[in-house]
C-alpha cells in the first residue's frame, strides 16, 4: 500500500513538472512577435534562411536577426532544442508550422 502512494506521488510530481515546462515554453512563445512566430514556424519546419526571407518577403540577413531573437526568447541553446520546443508546443495548436 505504502509503495503505490509513493508511487502516485512521483506520477503526480513528474506531471505536475512536465506541466511547469510547458507553461514555461508558453510564455517564451508569447513573448514573440508575430513576425518572429512566422520565422520560427518556418525554420522549425526545416526551411533555409534564404526560403525563409523568400516566403515572408525580408532579407535573408533580418531573418537572421529575427531567428536569433527566436533563440534568445525561447532559451534555445541549438536548431534542434527549438524544434523539440516547437514540438512540446504543437499538441496544443500554438505553433504552426504551415505558415
Amino acid at each position: 500500500m505504502l509503495n503505490a502512494i509513493r508511487s502516485a506521488i512521483e506520477r503526480s510530481s513528474a506531471a505536475l513538472n512536465r506541466e511547469t515546462e510547458l507553461q514555461a515554453l508558453r510564455e517564451s512563445y508569447a513573448a514573440l512577435s508575430r513576425r518572429e512566430r512566422e520565422v520560427m514556424a518556418l525554420v522549425v519546419s526545416g526551411r533555409l534562411n534564404k526560403q525563409v526571407g523568400g516566403e515572408l518577403g525580408i532579407s535573408e540577413i533580418t531573418v537572421k536577426a529575427h531567428r536569433g531573437k527566436v533563440m534568445r526568447k525561447m532559451k534555445a541553446g541549438s536548431l534542434p532544442d527549438l524544434v523539440r520546443m516547437a514540438a512540446r508546443l504543437r499538441p496544443s495548436g500554438e505553433v504552426n508550422t504551415k505558415a
